[in-house]
Formats: C-alpha cells, sequence, structure tokens
C-alpha cells in the first residue's frame, strides 16, 4: 500500500470500478498512484479491489449472461458498429491520455488504438465469423449440425504498454460472441482503458454484460480461481502469464496467456540497406522497447555486419523527448522500477563483455528532468550467454549478433527460448521461403520488422511466448470464446414406414 498522500494529493482523481453497469469506489484500504512517466506527476489513484468486489463483478456478469446469451447476434453486431465508430470520434482525445500515462508519443498513442479499432471492427462481422456447419442426410433421413453458442463470463488481464489495443483485443470479441466480460486492466495505466470502456456502455452494452475491477496479484488470482468465470484471456510478462495459466487452468478454465519475447531480426547481405535500417531502428527503440513484438536482436550474417556503423548512426539521431512533444521518436518507459531495470541489463551487458556502441544511459531531456528516459542503446559483439540476450529488456535496447550464414541465423532464432516473433530481410525469394518453412517462431515478417497480423488472421506466438493453443484475435478467438455443440436429428412424418428397433449404434 502506497504511503499516506498529501493534502495536493488527495485531490487526485480516485479511479472507481464498473459493477453490473455503475461506477461505484472501492471499499480497498490499498491505492497505487499513476503516474506520468515524463514528468512523474500522479494523475489518478487505482484502487486495488477486494475480493468481494472481485466476486461482485462476476456476479453482475454471471446475472446479465442469461439475457445478453439470447441476444440477436445482430443486435450486438450493431452495438460493435456504434463502438468503432465512437472510438474514431474520441480516438485523439484518447491518446492524448494515453501519451500522459503510459509515455508514448502521440503518434504511437494513435496507433495503439487503431489497431484495437481493427478488432472492433472485426467484431462486427461476428454473424459470419460464429456461423456453424451443416450436412444433410448423413443418415437416411439425419442431418447434422453444429452451433458456436457463448460459455459464459470470460475474464481479461492486460499489459501496461497496450492500454488500449490489448483491452480492445479481448472484451470487444468476447462479448460480441454473446459472453459477458470481467475487465481487469494495468493498474500502471488504467485511464485511457477506461475511456474505452465508457464507450463501450454508450454504445449500447448492457449493465453487467461487462465490468472492471483493478488490482495486482490478489486480484488475478480471484480471477483465475474464480467457480464462474469460464475463460481468462493475459497478455503480459512471462512470469505472471505462466502463473495465470497453470492456477486458471487448475481450477477448469480456459486460458490463452500470451508471454515474453526475445525477436529476432535476421539481415542478409542482399536486403535493402536503407529500408533494413530504418526499420530495424523503427522496430527496435519505438514505444521505448516497451512492445512484446519489438526487434530487441539483430542477426547480422556475412556481409551485412559491416551495417553496424549506418545502424548506429541511424539510432543515434531519434529524438528523445516527452511523448507529448512534438517530433518525439523515443519517450520514456513506463516507470522509475522500469527504468532500473533497463540500465542494470545495460551494466550487464559491459561487465560480461559486450560492446557498447551507442550509450543512452545518461540521456537528460530538458524540461523533464524527472522523466524515465533512457535513449537508445546499441550493444556489439554478444554472445547467446549473455544477460542482455537471455533476458527480455523491455527498453530501447537493440544487440546484435554476427553469423556467416542462413542456416546459422536460423539455428540461432530457433534455439531461443521464445518464439513471439521474428523478421527475415533479404531480396531473394528462395532465401525467404526456407526462412518462413524452417523457422520455429509463431510470427514471421519478411522485411517486416513488426509481423502482427491484421485481425482477419490470429496472432500465433508459440514456444516460450504462448500458453494456450488458441490467439487471442480472429478466427481462432472466436473457438476460444464458444463452445461447439454437435446436433443430429431426424424428423418424422405421421405416415413414416416404422424400421422397427434399432440395437446398434449405426444410423440407417
Amino acid at each position: 500500500m502506497n504511503a499516506p498522500q498529501s493534502p495536493t494529493q488527495t485531490q487526485v482523481e480516485q479511479v472507481k470500478l464498473l459493477i453490473d453497469g455503475q461506477w461505484v469506489e472501492s471499499k480497498t484500504t490499498e491505492w497505487r498512484d499513476v503516474i506520468n512517466p515524463a514528468t512523474q506527476q500522479v494523475l489518478a489513484r487505482v484502487p486495488f479491489a477486494t475480493v468481494d468486489e472481485v466476486d461482485a463483478a462476476v456476479a453482475a456478469a454471471q446475472r446479465a449472461f442469461a439475457s445478453w446469451r439470447d441476444t440477436p447476434i445482430g443486435a450486438r453486431m450493431r452495438i460493435m458498429l456504434k463502438l468503432q465508430a465512437l472510438i474514431r470520434e474520441h480516438s485523439k482525445r484518447i491518446a492524448q491520455t494515453l501519451s500522459a500515462e503510459q509515455g508514448k508519443t502521440i503518434a504511437d498513442a494513435e496507433g495503439d488504438i487503431f489497431r484495437g479499432l481493427e478488432v472492433v471492427e472485426h467484431a462486427a462481422s461476428i454473424g459470419t465469423l460464429q456461423m456453424g456447419e451443416f450436412a444433410e442426410n448423413v443418415a437416411g433421413g439425419v442431418d447434422t449440425y453444429t452451433l458456436r453458442q457463448p460459455i459464459g463470463v470470460c475474464a481479461g488481464i492486460t499489459p501496461f504498454n497496450f492500454p488500449a489495443m490489448i483491452p480492445l483485443w479481448m472484451f470487444p470479441m468476447a462479448i460480441v460472441c454473446g459472453n459477458t466480460f470481467v475487465l481487469k486492466p494495468s493498474e500502471q495505466d488504467p485511464l485511457s482503458t477506461l475511456m474505452l470502456v465508457e464507450l463501450a456502455l454508450q454504445a449500447g452494452v448492457p449493465a453487467g454484460v461487462l465490468n472492471v475491477v483493478h488490482g495486482g496479484k490478489q486480484v488475478v488470482d480471484a480471477i483465475c480461481t474464480h467457480k464462474d468465470i469460464k475463460a481468462i484471456s493475459f497478455v503480459g510478462s512471462t512470469e505472471v502469464g505462466t502463473h495465470v495459466y497453470n492456477l486458471g487452468s487448475q481450477h477448469g478454465k480456459r486460458v490463452q496467456s500470451m508471454m515474453g519475447a526475445k525477436n529476432h531480426a535476421v539481415v542478409l547481405p542482399d536486403a535493402n540497406r536503407t529500408q533494413t535500417i530504418n526499420a530495424l531502428v523503427g522496430a527496435a527503440f519505438g514505444a521505448a522497447g516497451q512492445r512484446c513484438m519489438a526487434t530487441s536482436v539483430a542477426v547480422l550474417v556475412g556481409k551485412a555486419r559491416e551495417w553496424l556503423p549506418d545502424i548506429k548512426a541511424a539510432a543515434s539521431q531519434l529524438k528523445v523527448n516527452a511523448g507529448c512533444e512534438p517530433g518525439t521518436d523515443v519517450g520514456p518507459v513506463v516507470s522509475k522500477r522500469a527504468k532500473e531495470r533497463v540500465l542494470g541489463l545495460i551494466e550487464s551487458g559491459i561487465a560480461e563483455g559486450a560492446k557498447l556502441e551507442l550509450d543512452g544511459r545518461d540521456v537528460s531531456v530538458p524540461g523533464y528532468e524527472q522523466g524515465n528516459f533512457v535513449g537508445p542503446t546499441l550493444f556489439s559483439g554478444v554472445t547467446t550467454q549473455m544477460q542482455i540476450y537471455t533476458q527480455e529488456i523491455f527498453g530501447p535496447v537493440l544487440i546484435t549478433l554476427e553469423v556467416d550464414t542462413l542456416d546459422e541465423a536460423i539455428a540461432l532464432v530457433n534455439s531461443n527460448p521464445f518464439g513471439n516473433g521474428t523478421g527475415l530481410f533479404t531480396q531473394s525469394g528462395a532465401a525467404a521461403r526456407k526462412f518462413q518453412s524452417e523457422i520455429d517462431v509463431g510470427q514471421v515478417g519478411i522485411n517486416i520488422p513488426i509481423p502482427v497480423p491484421v485481425p482477419y488472421f490470429s496472432f500465433t506466438g508459440s514456444r516460450g511466448s504462448k500458453l494456450g493453443d488458441l490467439g487471442p484475435y480472429g478466427k481462432q478467438v472466436v473457438q476460444f470464446y464458444t463452445q461447439t455443440k454437435t446436433v443430429t436429428a431426424r424428423w418424422f412424418d405421421d405416415d413414416s414406414v416404422n424400421d422397427g428397433v434399432n440395437t446398434t449404434i449405426s444410423l440407417r
């Protein structure tokens, strides 16, 4: 629990819970400050909900499910259409809040919202996405068909790095399938998430269909063990994601857990040099490296190792500043604790013998001297045993490794325990085909640095980056949020012939 608040701080907005359509003040005694990472200004105070408040949110969702599941699919689709229109209308306002609480540049905050908006737009296609299958006359006068039905109360636990996109991956698809939902946003930056929830209510989501609780481990565990929650979607760190998957699965829930990453970009010497370097630098340092799909490792193959000075030159030109300032390329990391962790890993890289090509440790931003800033940092001479390689840094740090052949690069990537995303930069179709066939990573980019698929497909991380077999959006998430019921039916006319008793298991 935070220390007692000063008189000035007590005037800061207190974030509320959403339970059964009402914004209510938590009765908790534990609160956390929402802090602007560029200024250290306290923007709001977020409650760590009590177990009773989590129970109340789930109970509201359970009550609402009885009627929401029977709401015509067309009515649910129209709510999604209204929601996407409202998000478009208010996106710039939401982006300002997102930038203030998370640290992203305004442009990146708008991109965060837009990638979530794409999923809302896809949710409006639920009329075709949730269709079952039908086979006529599988036996004499017998038809078989499937129904994709909602499963009940679902829950989502979202991370700090995408406070708009990830919640919009979760609750729109869950509720448009006929489920009800309990959302736990990141306690570090929930304000923009709550703005999206308010728009969902405005779009017509009924009371109890969407509920919001806040908190830390106690709330997460209450969600994972609650008897009435049927499915949990999680995006975040490997440590927490593994805990959520194991605890939720032990309590009979469906769980999809998208976790950590160490994303490699393999650069062949035949790649377009300028485009490749720009892509590497943007993917490594954009959002201050706080993307689960950020490129954090560049594998330079053969003569591509000669490109290192150009990578350094491009990275050194990036402007570090508060996200709200025009022209900013790299904003602050989300918290002082995150900055300390990034700096500690940079120190470990130096101690273990990597060469620090570009040092972002001592960056100072005039007017924002208290900000959590780390400038673009570049290492060469890295080995796979160093901490800066084995750990996800989650900061603006790019490390480079060198190999002689594409086969060596593929083996290097495949030996890493994570499998979230990877990219290959080349002008060779044969090399690209070999890479996409042999690489053991869920999402592959060919001359694309951050290969996050559009919502018509599914997010497909693998190995140590994902637990559960279905992705968080696209066709796979409709499977995740529904259960299949198979119906085999025969209808008889009043004057039909009596076939007698059949004691076999066959249909005839």
